[in-house]
């Protein structure tokens, strides 16, 4: 059964930073696009980062640019996501997604599995 598990989530003052971890099992987790996505209360789930499953390609929401950085050991099944200078607004449940294929890889509906989510607070 694939799993994917959010971890590194909690509560940091604006400036600081954060590192998620998405650690997966289940299946051959290096043949797998790993996406990150946010959803703020009374907002929809918007994309952060993605990182194709062999680590040569990745890009990054317009917002985060800059900021964070998502890499992937695949020896370690795990993708982490890289979060600097936060700020408030960027507080959010963060969820990690797979997928097969480099293709509308900022899209949540491309996405075949889901953690659960790990919540990052950032405070003012």
């Amino acid at each position: 059964q694939v799993q994917l598990v959010e971890s590194g989530g909690g509560l940091v003052q604006a400036g600081g930073s954060l590192r998620l971890s998405c650690a997966a099992s289940g299946w051959p987790f290096s043949t797998y696009v790993v996406g990150w996505f946010r959803q703020a209360p009374g907002k929809e789930r918007e994309f952060v980062a993605a990182i194709s499953s062999s680590g040569a390609y990745t890009t990054t929401a317009d917002s985060v640019k800059g900021r964070f950085t998502i890499s992937r050991d695949n020896d370690k099944n795990t993708v982490y996501l890289q979060m600097n200078t936060l700020k408030p607004e960027e507080t959010a449940v963060y969820y990690c997604g797979a997928r097969s294929g480099w293709t509308r890889v900022t899209l949540e509906v491309a996405y075949n599995y889901w953690g659960q989510g790990t919540q990052v607070t950032v405070s003012s």
